[in-house]
C-alpha cells in the first residue's frame, strides 16, 4: 500500500469562520500527522478587496505592508466608526496571503509544504467575477483583485510563486441551512472550478462531496452537523476535516 509522510510537512491554510482557529484543519493536521499548520483564516472574510463609503469618507483594504496598516477585524455588525471599517475592508484572502507570507518571511512559521485554501462562504454574488478574463496574461493583477475570480487568482498565484514546492488545494464552501445561498455557492463553484484548472490544482468539492447536506440543516438553528445553518459544530468539523485530510492524502500519493 502506497503511503505517505506527512510528520515532516507543514499546512497552511486561509479561510474564514468556518476556517479560523482548530476546527476542520485541526482534524487534517492530527489525522495525517503533519508537523504543524500556519492557519491565517478569519471570520467574516472575503476572497477580494472591497472599499466602503459612509459620510463622505471612502476607505478600502489596504496591504499588509502599509505603514499605517490599521490591522484586521472579523466584525459583521453595524457601525459607524470608520477605522473599524478599514480592518473589515483589510479582511480578505488578499490581505491573509500577504500577512502569511510575511510571517513566514520573518520566521514565525516554516514555508508551508501543503496550503489549503477555504474561502468565499461570505462572498457576493455581484461579485463573482469573470474566470476568462481573470485568467488573461501571465501576471496575476493585485489592482484588478476586487471580485472572487481576480482575487483567487492572485492568491493561489502568489502562493505557488512564493512557494513553488507546495502543493495547493482549493476548497468550496459546504453547503448550509439556506437553499438560496447555495444556490449562489453553485454559482462561484463553477468560477472557482475555472480558476483552479488553469492552475492545475486541486479543488476540494466539500459542497458536494462532504457529506453536509442542506436538506438536513435548519436556517438559522441547529441541524445535524451545523450549529446555527452556516458554521459547523464539532460533529460536522470533524466530517469536513477528514474528506479535506482524505482528498489531500490521496492526491499525495
Amino acid at each position: 500500500m502506497n503511503t505517505f509522510d506527512f510528520s515532516k510537512l507543514n499546512l497552511g491554510v486561509d479561510g474564514d469562520s468556518i476556517t479560523a482557529g482548530n476546527q476542520w484543519s485541526y482534524h487534517v493536521v492530527n489525522d495525517l500527522g503533519f508537523a504543524g499548520q500556519h492557519n491565517v483564516a478569519v471570520g467574516s472574510s472575503v476572497w477580494y478587496k472591497r472599499k466602503y463609503t459612509a459620510n463622505g469618507v471612502t476607505v478600502e483594504t489596504q496591504d499588509y505592508s502599509d505603514p499605517d496598516f490599521a490591522g484586521i477585524s472579523d466584525g459583521w455588525e453595524p457601525t459607524e466608526d470608520m477605522n473599524e471599517m478599514q480592518k473589515r475592508m483589510n479582511n480578505c484572502a488578499v490581505v491573509h496571503i500577504q500577512k502569511f507570507i510575511s510571517e513566514v518571511k520573518s520566521g514565525e512559521y516554516p514555508v508551508p509544504d501543503v496550503f489549503v485554501f477555504a474561502m468565499g462562504t461570505n462572498d457576493e454574488e455581484q461579485c463573482i467575477g469573470d474566470a476568462e478574463a481573470a485568467l488573461e496574461g501571465k501576471e496575476a493583477s493585485l489592482d484588478k483583485a476586487y471580485d472572487e475570480a481576480n482575487a483567487m487568482r492572485w492568491c493561489i498565484q502568489t502562493i505557488m510563486t512564493e512557494y513553488p514546492d507546495a502543493r495547493v488545494f482549493v476548497c468550496t464552501p459546504i453547503q448550509t441551512g439556506n437553499p438560496e445561498h447555495n444556490a449562489k455557492i453553485e454559482k462561484q463553484i463553477v468560477t472557482m472550478k475555472k480558476i483552479c484548472g488553469a492552475f492545475a490544482v486541486q479543488m476540494i468539492d466539500c459542497f458536494h462531496n462532504s457529506g453536509i447536506c442542506e436538506k438536513f440543516e435548519i436556517n438559522g438553528g441547529e441541524g445535524r452537523y451545523l450549529r446555527d445553518g452556516l458554521h459547523p459544530a464539532e460533529k460536522g468539523q470533524c466530517l469536513e476535516g477528514k474528506y479535506i485530510g482524505k482528498e489531500i492524502r490521496n492526491n499525495m500519493f
